[in-house]
């Protein structure tokens, strides 16, 4: 899985269309191993976004559960402590 793909399932607020958007470029580049496509390409590359940005909305519409919502401020002071321990830093 690309460590930048985040999950955006099950969050208040729910994940924006920017955050699906950038979950999708990230899936892209992973899958054609472009980070910029070339001229001819870019319309594939472009097309591929959008289409796995639908396709993500329409999962993340679909799925149900009963846990609460995540708070995502929580989440990322969370993160943000496990990078802290992982490379010696100060949490802050």
């Amino acid at each position: 899985m690309c460590r930048n793909i985040r999950t955006l399932f099950n969050f208040e607020p729910p994940a924006t269309q920017e955050e699906v958007r950038a979950a999708s470029l990230q899936f892209v580049r992973k899958l054609s191993g472009y980070n910029k496509p070339s001229r001819a390409n870019e319309a594939a590359f472009d097309h591929a976004v959008e289409a796995v940005g639908r396709v993500a909305q329409e999962l993340l519409a679909a799925l149900t559960t009963d846990a609460a919502p995540r708070d995502r401020e929580l989440e990322a002071a969370k993160a943000r402590a496990r990078v802290a321990k992982r490379f010696g830093l100060e949490a802050g």
